[in-house]
């Protein structure tokens, strides 16, 4: 393993709740052991980058009935193809060379779980935008 790839592993934090066993598929055990401790990892600048996106276009969000915003950020990374790319591009560039070897030998199913992730996060921590909007 390369210096880069043991730095990598070295900051991304443990996630003792994502279990790893031999039956679990490969793109179960890349879920647990390198996305989720990324997004972990990434979580305050996947929050800030999609504030920015909200107030890119023109704060509409802060205007909808809170499910109406669970379906604005859902939409916002499975349509808007190039707020989708950015979001995985942020997420790929923290993984090892052994892990995007991985990554690509499945990438679709990688990047649907992956994003998945995403939108569930944001959709969990939605008081953080809402919080922004009244400060």
């Amino acid at each position: 393993m390369n210096d880069r790839s043991s730095s990598l592993l070295e900051i991304r934090p443990q996630i003792p709740s994502a279990k790893v066993t031999e039956e679990m598929s490969l793109n179960e055990r890349f879920q647990n052991e390198t996305l989720r401790p990324i997004i972990k990892l990434q979580n305050f600048l996947l929050l800030a980058v999609f504030k920015n996106y909200i107030s890119k276009h023109k704060n509409r969000f802060y205007d909808l009935l809170p499910e109406k915003r669970m379906d604005y950020i859902e939409n916002a990374i499975q349509k808007d193809i190039k707020f989708r790319n950015s979001l995985k591009g942020m997420l790929i560039g923290q993984f090892t060379e052994e892990e995007y070897d991985i990554y690509i030998q499945n990438s679709s199913a990688l990047n649907k779980r992956m994003m998945n992730m995403v939108v569930e996060k944001l959709k969990d921590q939605m008081q953080y935008f809402t919080m922004e909007m009244l400060v």
